[in-house]
């Protein structure tokens, strides 16, 4: 025993171990010892390794370090790249009228487009690990689509019609006469600018303008074609004209208003004047013309021009400007019927109410442009009322508060009712679906609506209550969704890029072109 307790206090003390942390950094790990008691954030201190702001460090800065703790330290970069990059193009097909069911065709070939787009790009350890857009691209070049047209497979219903119906598809001119099926392309150069349709009183002729072939010199040319489809169309040799009408009880006259190029949009200026003459329709020559107002400013906002509509018997010619609308006498005397604010718009364009005269003359319909209902500016109010007047202005009467800017109130032709002593006749506009519509009233939805004449029986004509509402265009200076039929008992109305007609007494309607790019109907007997 005292042996053994001699051997054991000869024996030397065991040196205290000291504590050893590991480091990982870019894949790589070292070790070192820790002689005092460290956080992780002391010790890289100590060792001079610094930590970027991005990098990542685990365990946390904050933890205190034991022994055999091994930090890991992740380098991380980020770094913004651009690149361009290719869009590719779409393929639409469009149904076209006039092709057969088996027919088809490109008619514009599809083009890619390109952008520039800018990724935000992650590096840990320098290997990328993510890669995430950074905002929105930015276009270079716009793809093209490519467009085919086809021969639709639908068919109209065959509805007998009066008259003859005419109207734009695909900016060329059809014409319907007798029946819903007899539809006949009058041009094929897809180049009518939808600035003027008029057919003459007895169907025969129509009225068309077309874009100029040196559009830097005109505005456009002024086209006439029978509507049996049985002649090429005739220039009139009268170009820049931004509206034109049969003149009624006189023989192949016309009136026609003239603007010039501009370099601006709308890329015209009007001259707010009327020029009548006769003309041949065999040659397309211009006979005996006649200035009948004079040219001037147009009153305010005048370069977009001064709409015009001939009394049915030819005596006097209603007029619609900016703020106003008048009359302008057979003795070429003016006088104004009603006054309003101008409405303010955003873009290069300004409203003008359209003008409907009643089948006796008696009575002109129009759009007023009404007071605000808050406190916004007069010329911005979103309100605007169907309004019927008589020509010397003594009698002026709201029909339908905020009916909407494109209402376009239209008088019906007499209509002989069997045992009725006298002939009758209606009232059909268009009533925005959202009473106080918004102020540009490009984007409202209407009902389509026929009332007796004096406003009264008002009721939805087209479309139901389910589906969507009309949406109405500019055509020319003012809006041409719909027409009369001359012995009243039809419209024609433009329907989600269609033709339509309704029957105005049981509301049954019909479809007459399938492909969505109709506009501008105008009826004739």
């Amino acid at each position: 025993m005292i042996a053994m307790l001699f051997f054991t206090a000869c024996m030397p003390e065991e040196p205290e171990s000291i504590p050893v942390v590991s480091v990982i950094e870019g894949g790589i790990e070292r070790t070192y010892e820790m002689p005092e008691s460290r956080t992780v954030d002391e010790f890289l201190a100590d060792l001079d390794i610094e930590i970027g702001e991005l990098d990542r460090v685990t365990p946390p800065k904050f933890i205190q370090l034991t022994d055999g703790t091994r930090i890991t330290i992740v380098r991380v970069e980020e770094r913004t790249e651009c690149e361009v990059e290719e869009i590719a193009y779409q393929q639409r097909r469009i149904p076209r009228e006039g092709l057969q069911p088996d027919e088809e065709y490109i008619v514009q070939t599809g083009k890619n487009g390109s952008q520039n787009v800018c990724y935000r790009i992650t590096i840990e350890d320098g290997v990328e690990r993510s890669r995430t857009q950074a905002g929105e691209p930015t276009i270079i070049e716009q793809p093209v689509d490519e467009l085919i047209v086809y021969g639709s497979t639908q068919d109209p219903t065959p509805i007998p019609i009066a008259g003859t119906l005419a109207y734009i598809n695909n900016n060329n001119a059809w014409a319907i006469k007798g029946n819903t099926q007899s539809k006949q392309q009058l041009t094929a150069n897809s180049d009518l600018d939808n600035m003027v349709m008029s057919l003459s009183p007895d169907g025969q002729y129509l009225l068309y303008t077309a874009e100029p072939d040196n559009s830097d010199d005109f505005v456009n040319e002024l086209w006439l074609i029978n509507t049996s489809g049985a002649n090429d169309p005739i220039p009139l040799v009268l170009t820049d004209v931004l509206q034109a009408e049969w003149v009624p009880g006189e023989t192949n006259v016309i009136s026609y208003s003239t603007g010039e190029v501009a370099s601006a949009a709308p890329f015209w200026t009007a001259h707010n004047n009327v020029w009548t003459a006769r003309i041949d329709p065999i040659t397309g020559e211009s006979l005996n013309p006649r200035l009948l107002v004079p040219e001037s400013i147009g009153g305010y906002i005048g370069w977009w021009g001064t709409v015009y509509q001939w009394a049915p018997d030819g005596s006097q010619l209603a007029w619609s400007r900016a703020d106003s609308v008048g009359i302008i006498n057979a003795d070429g005397e003016e006088s104004t019927v009603a006054n309003y604010p101008y409405l303010r718009t955003s873009g290069p364009w300004s409203w003008r109410t359209s003008l409907s005269w009643s089948w006796d003359g008696e009575r002109l319909a129009f759009v007023v442009h009404g007071p605000p209902p808050g406190s916004e500016p007069v010329e911005s109010s979103p309100i605007f009322n169907l309004t019927v007047g008589s020509p010397d202005g003594e009698l002026i009467a709201t029909v339908v508060d905020g009916a909407g800017m494109w209402s376009s109130p239209k008088f019906s032709p007499p209509v002989s009712e069997p045992g009725a002593t006298y002939e009758n006749g209606y009232l059909a506009y268009l009533r925005a679906r959202d009473r106080i519509p918004t102020a540009n009233g490009e984007y409202d939805r209407y009902d389509l609506i026929v009332a007796d004449r004096d406003g009264s029986n008002a009721r939805v004509l087209f479309p139901s209550e389910n589906q969507a509402g009309i949406q109405p265009g500019r055509t020319g200076l003012t809006s041409h969704d719909f027409v009369w039929s001359p012995d009243g008992r039809m419209i024609a109305v433009i329907y989600l890029g269609d033709l339509w007609i309704i029957d105005v007494t049981s509301g049954a309607a019909y479809q007459l072109t399938f492909d969505g790019q109709s506009a501008y109907p105008v009826w004739s007997s």
